[in-house]
């Protein structure tokens, strides 16, 4: 697999992570065959340290350090909560209000550890019914949102949208599995529809401001278009 080089430089690398794909070994993983920090460290030479993580099955921004002084550099920013995402979602229903903030508590990897505090921001971009039965529905409701988490929490746009009741589609620990089932029969779509789309941070050593922005893969873009969504700029 060759992945792809979204920014490079002697300091900093910013690669789209695909969706499935595990960034590193963990026992959260499980038995992964392959893992994006060892296929990067081959692809282009050299010592890499992860900046932050990704969830597994989500794609997306995904920064790498080529030194562990920038790895923290880049870790003060995350803290700091200086860097601002933005994630694309798929999920089931129609969010009302259309925009809002979700401020609500959420502990660890462990679900009984305590809870600390977790915000994020989301905005409904599109929505589409489709006549599909499921249930005692006969047709179904989906929105693509735009998610802003201002901290930092584990799976928190995951659990967040779960706890609006609008879970994101295909994830299989705080979705419906029954719409994931329908996405995967109707619209062959066979991952969860969760995206790091675009990232602004200060550039480590320069301090320059910078955007940088993650495509969509052809699974997540076939199903924008033919539901007739676009994205904003």
């Amino acid at each position: 697999m060759t992945l792809e080089i979204l920014y490079q430089d002697d300091a900093l690398i910013a690669v789209n992570k695909p969706a499935g794909l595990a960034v590193h070994r963990s026992k959260m993983v499980g038995n992964a065959e392959e893992f994006l920090i060892d296929l990067l460290r081959e692809q282009i030479g050299g010592t890499v340290y992860l900046a932050h993580r990704l969830d597994r099955a989500t794609s997306g921004v995904l920064l790498i350090a080529r030194s562990s002084e920038v790895a923290a550099a880049l870790g003060e920013q995350f803290m700091g909560r200086d860097v601002h995402k933005q994630y694309l979602a798929v999920v089931r229903g129609w969010p009302e209000p259309i925009e809002g903030v979700i401020d609500y508590p959420l502990p660890g990897s462990r679900d009984n550890g305590p809870r600390r505090d977790a915000r994020t921001r989301y905005q409904s971009l599109a929505t589409k019914e489709v006549p599909i039965e499921l249930g005692r529905y006969p047709q179904q409701r989906y929105a693509l949102v735009l998610a802003e988490p201002e901290t930092g929490r584990f799976r928190q746009i995951r659990k967040h949208l779960a706890h609006l009741h609008h879970p994101v589609i295909g994830d299989c620990q705080h979705g419906r599995s029954d719409h994931n089932r329908l996405y995967k029969q109707y619209f062959s779509c066979h991952r969860m529809l969760l995206h790091a789309w675009r990232l602004h941070i200060a550039h480590p050593l320069s301090g320059a401001k910078m955007r940088i922005d993650a495509p969509l893969d052809a699974a997540y873009s076939a199903l924008l278009e033919r539901f007739g969504w676009a994205l904003p700029d």
